[in-house]
């Protein structure tokens, strides 16, 4: 099962593979960006490496998803590269090995080189499986 289970799966429509930044990412993913104009969904199918011994997401699993997806969402908003000041992961509901996950994230203020960011991670049936609240300080890539 779990052979089967890790290997990636077509994304939902309307999204696109990740471009992979490292090798924890390279590890943890693959995740799925929306591919229209504006949309900062990030999506991920939940296989077996994402999951605890109980068989379903496992609560880092989901706070690196979150957190990788507010990223995107920062960028998406300033095109400024960011680091993570503060991260809040609420679990609310268990997504199961196998159930496709999107974040839904929202800017919610900038304030100079601070960005307020807040998600839904919701499962395919629309069920709320977690929300995430961030701060991410913008940075400028040295050269």
């Amino acid at each position: 099962m779990a052979d089967s289970a890790s290997r990636a799966r077509e994304p939902r429509p309307g999204f696109a593979a990740s471009p992979s930044r490292g090798k924890f990412t390279i590890h943890n993913g693959p995740s799925y960006r929306a591919t229209a104009e504006g949309d900062m969904r990030t999506g991920l199918w939940v296989l077996d490496r994402h999951c605890n011994g109980m068989g379903f997401l496992h609560g880092g699993m989901a706070c690196a998803f979150a957190d990788s997806a507010l990223a995107w969402a920062v960028w998406t908003a300033t095109g400024k590269m960011s680091v993570t000041i503060k991260l809040t992961v609420e679990f609310m509901e268990i997504a199961r090995e196998g159930e496709w996950i999107e974040a839904h994230p929202m800017v919610t203020a900038v304030d100079g080189e601070f960005v307020h960011v807040t998600a839904r991670i919701v499962k395919e049936d629309g069920a709320l499986a977690a929300r995430a609240d961030a701060v991410f300080r913008t940075v400028r890539r040295k050269v």
